[in-house]
């Protein structure tokens, strides 16, 4: 059976520091991925960028207003109460270079990695199933730190085939050819916006987090490459927007630490549009251990406590998701 993120540790490296004129500064970091040495993309990457103190995006006001803003956060991921044969969420395989690799069919071909992808018997996959859903699978192969993502992933025998699929290098911070999917509708890697039980139980999250909203515009941000969207009208939010918790919200003391480090996180980090979905979903890996009492408290977050912020400040190269950093 492949290793998981439900059965490993996880290592996070002391926090960086920089001296700026005379001062401490905190750097961005990227913790390791459990049971592998390879990091969910570079420190200086989109997804590891502060967002704190950006400025609001100029039509925040107009993308929340389509967004379900009297909606709730809800937790994609959890306990499935029987609805599933796993829990909720999105698995993580963790593959040796030696597992065997197999040619995969897509249904968007040209805009998919064609590369043999190391799935087999032990890949997980989203919904414990390969016959309806999201069916995403998200592998690392440790050795390389490779990450190969695949969507509606389906397997008859020795037949694999998907809608989409894409291989990343997690020591790059190289984008996909613009316009391009990947598995996910932004053309992003998805992976690096899942919540992981290990860095919530630890309150070290480092990352911007997942989530989708039911309509978008037919656009993208950088440094998305990809939409899905279902109208043309810029008062919509586009793939790749990204949304923070409002500095002036009050994360009450009365909440779990973990409820806290998630929300800080959302602060921090903010959110990643990346798909079209239920509104103001966010997604955690697939993991039997997740708390019921933090679900229940992310879901007492309103959806009005959010901003959208301007990241095109941050832009180094338009085909690069290396950030501009202090």
């Amino acid at each position: 059976m492949a290793l998981s993120s439900t059965t490993l540790f996880l290592c996070v490296p002391a926090l960086a520091i920089a001296m700026t004129s005379g001062a401490a500064v905190a750097q961005p970091t990227s913790a390791p991925i459990p049971g592998t040495d390879c990091p969910a993309f570079p420190a200086n990457g989109w997804w590891h960028a502060d967002v704190s103190k950006l400025p609001v995006h100029k039509r925040s006001k107009q993308w929340l207003g389509h967004m379900s803003k009297k909606a709730k956060l809800h937790p994609d991921f959890g306990p499935s109460y029987g609805e599933q044969p796993v829990p909720y969420g999105i698995p993580i395989t963790v593959v040796a270079g030696t597992h065997p690799k197999v040619t995969v069919t897509f249904q968007y071909a040209s805009e998919s990695d064609q590369v043999p992808y190391p799935l087999g018997d032990d890949t997980m996959v989203e919904g414990g199933q390969y016959t309806s859903g999201d069916r995403h699978t998200v592998v690392i192969d440790s050795s390389t730190c490779r990450l190969y993502e695949t969507w509606a992933t389906r397997r008859s025998g020795a037949t694999w085939s998907a809608g989409s699929g894409a291989a990343w290098d997690l020591n790059s911070n190289n984008l996909r050819t613009r316009t391009w999917t990947s598995a996910d509708a932004a053309g992003l890697p998805i992976l690096p916006g899942l919540l992981r039980y290990e860095e919530v139980a630890a309150g070290t999250i480092d990352h911007a987090i997942r989530f989708t909203t039911d309509m978008s515009d037919k656009s993208f941000l950088w440094p998305a490459r990809h939409q899905a969207g279902s109208v043309s009208n810029q008062n919509y939010p586009p793939m790749g927007a990204r949304f923070r918790l409002k500095p002036t919200y009050v994360i009450s003391a009365k909440l779990r630490p973990d409820t806290k480090a998630v929300l800080q996180a959302m602060k921090k980090y903010g959110m990643v549009l990346a798909d079209n979905g239920s509104p103001w979903y966010f997604q955690g890996t697939s993991d039997d251990r997740w708390p019921e009492a933090l679900l229940d408290q992310l879901k007492t977050i309103p959806a009005s406590a959010f901003e959208a912020v301007d990241t095109s400040s941050l832009m180094l190269s338009p085909n690069s998701m290396q950030v501009i950093t202090p």
